[in-house]
């Protein structure tokens, strides 16, 4: 699950509720920016 790992490596911050909205709209959209968010 791509908010996992944004979860593990920023806690329950934005970047979580974001990634989580994207992977709910989408599978895609959240793998792609849980993959942004983490190797930025």
């Amino acid at each position: 699950l791509p908010p996992l790992g944004v979860f593990f490596k920023f806690g329950c911050g934005v970047e979580f509720w974001i990634c989580l909205i994207l992977t709910f709209l989408g599978y895609l959209p959240g793998i792609i920016y849980a993959v942004w968010v983490i190797t930025k």
